[in-house]
């Protein structure tokens, strides 16, 4: 489940703790889903700007990480998306594109 699901269930993000949400995978990679609104109900830059304050404020990033990557959308039609730019969350960014037409 994604953090913005979760949160709709319990009643608010402060309600979720870090562990419910991350999850450790192959080689103990740590990975969370932040989600966002159904299609066309609301605005999913929210979710972004969600997700990382709660991982933030739950001491997500305290630990010994050697890389911690984002994957947005780079339609910015809401700040929410740049948000992790606009923030200085980032110490490199890296644009990834395709050919296919969902990536225009």
């Amino acid at each position: 489940n994604t953090i913005m699901e979760m949160a709709a269930e319990a009643g608010t993000v402060e309600d979720l703790e870090l562990e419910d949400v991350l999850k450790a995978g192959y080689g103990g990679i740590k990975c969370v889903e932040s989600g966002g609104p159904e299609p066309g109900v609301g605005c999913a830059g929210r979710g972004v700007i969600t997700a990382i304050n709660f991982l933030e404020e739950e001491g997500a990033y305290e630990d010994d990480l050697d890389f911690v990557f984002y994957d947005v959308l780079g339609d910015v039609v809401c700040g929410g998306f740049a948000m992790p730019i606009r923030e200085n969350k980032a110490q490199e960014i890296y644009i990834v594109c395709s050919g296919e037409m969902m990536a225009l």
